[in-house]
């Protein structure tokens, strides 16, 4: 009986996670109607970047910035590096005459890089992105258009990832799931704020700028830092930026477990947003994106292992235990064959149960107060190959997305 009730616990939970979150999303978005009042909006605005060596990418990335449709006289680019040992500096300072100012960093971390970029910044508005990802020509002005609300406080925008050829099963996953992520900012939206930021892109006003504490994600930090101050974090869909997936798996694990730390740090540091009684629906939010489901592990676990004891004295458990066992084996296969099947009955089993051993990983090590890893990102030569062409597509007046 105790583990008949178990499982269905979990079970509940579980479900609540993926399927009844996005249903009380939309319940609680259609009754508040948060909408954001848009206009023409041209402030000043600084894109800022962390660098670390990044010599193959850094041109091909400011380029891409120069040729944004935004008056040019209100565009800043700072390139902030942290320390590069490569051509990242001097690549970048010959675009020097063209707003683009270079700060050459001793190594530190991203966390100083950023700040140093913000106190030499002078625009109003401050947009975040990566050094490996490629802006619409628009995305700027996509941005921007939000602030002229006054509510609004910070802007995310729009990821949307590339999957090369080359690339094994679990970057079909990844951008599978980052489709329903995308979904679900738009209903966290409608109700007043999105849980928080990605770092390809976001922008945020000036006033709302806090320096990232307690070893924590940047984008998490920054942009809940604006949800902390009372004003509005909303999601722009047309504020697209494309990056390439991560072309291995290994790769792709060691980013989510480092990634998930730096979730659960941001947590403790902004601990105080999950009181619903000063923050409203966004505590509910926060709890079910970003702490809830860092705990699914735990729950699959107890999902699997009460089937299991169920099953001695149950039909349906033993259907129900198996059933489980078929999906986990699906994984395995699906990992083993990573570098030679497309199919998504092999590779979702494979990308849920990564990200889930990710997130179990992760919180065991926040647990035991594993120290934070250097930053050092992962690049691979195909990655601006695999954006640069819908970049293009959209400068040329084509829709793409």
């Amino acid at each position: 009986m105790i583990a008949q009730s178990s499982f269905w616990f979990a079970f509940a939970v579980l479900a609540y996670v993926y399927f009844g979150y996005p249903v009380l999303l939309m319940c609680a978005g259609s009754l508040m109607r948060r909408r954001v009042q848009k206009q023409h909006y041209t402030p000043k605005v600084s894109v800022i970047i962390a660098a670390y060596n990044e010599e193959a990418i850094i041109a091909a990335r400011i380029e891409n910035l120069l040729a944004c449709r935004y008056p040019r006289e209100l565009v800043e680019i700072i390139v902030a590096s942290d320390g590069s040992t490569d051509a990242t500096v001097p690549i970048a300072s010959k675009y020097s005459s063209q707003a683009v100012r270079v700060l050459a960093l001793p190594r530190r971390d991203k966390l100083h890089a950023l700040d140093e970029a913000v106190r030499c910044a002078t625009g109003d508005v401050l947009v975040f992105s990566d050094a490996n990802t490629m802006f619409d020509a628009d995305t700027l002005e996509n941005l921007t258009r939000n602030f002229a609300d006054p509510q609004v406080g910070g802007v995310a925008g729009s990821k949307v990832y590339s999957v090369e050829a080359s690339a094994e099963s679990t970057g079909r996953g990844e951008a599978l799931y980052w489709n329903y992520d995308t979904a679900l900012k738009h209903l966290e939206s409608q109700t007043g704020s999105v849980v928080s930021a990605d770092g390809a892109v976001y922008a945020i006003a000036r006033g709302c700028y806090e320096a990232v504490v307690g070893g924590g994600a940047d984008d998490s930090f920054i942009s809940t830092g604006v949800v902390a101050q009372g004003r509005r974090l909303v999601f722009e869909a047309e504020a697209r930026a494309y990056e390439a997936t991560i072309s291995t798996a290994r790769e792709e694990f060691g980013r989510k477990v480092r990634i998930m730390v730096q979730s659960f740090r941001v947590l403790r540091a902004r601990r105080e947003l999950l009181n619903p009684l000063r923050h409203g629906f966004y505590a509910i939010a926060l709890f079910s994106r970003k702490l809830l489901r860092r705990l699914v592990p735990w729950v699959l676990i107890v999902l699997f292992a009460s089937a299991v004891v169920a099953a001695r004295n149950s039909v349906f458990f033993l259907f129900v235990a198996a059933g489980q066992a078929l999906f986990y084996a699906a994984a395995l296969a699906g990992f083993v064959l990573r570098q030679h099947t497309s199919s998504p009955v092999l590779y979702v089993p494979l990308y849920f149960c990564m990200a889930n051993l990710a997130a179990l990983v992760a919180c065991i090590r926040f647990l035991r107060g594993h120290a934070s890893d250097s930053w050092e990102p992962q690049r691979h030569a195909a990655t601006i190959a695999g954006v640069q062409p819908r970049a293009a597509e959209a400068d040329a007046g084509r829709s793409v997305g």
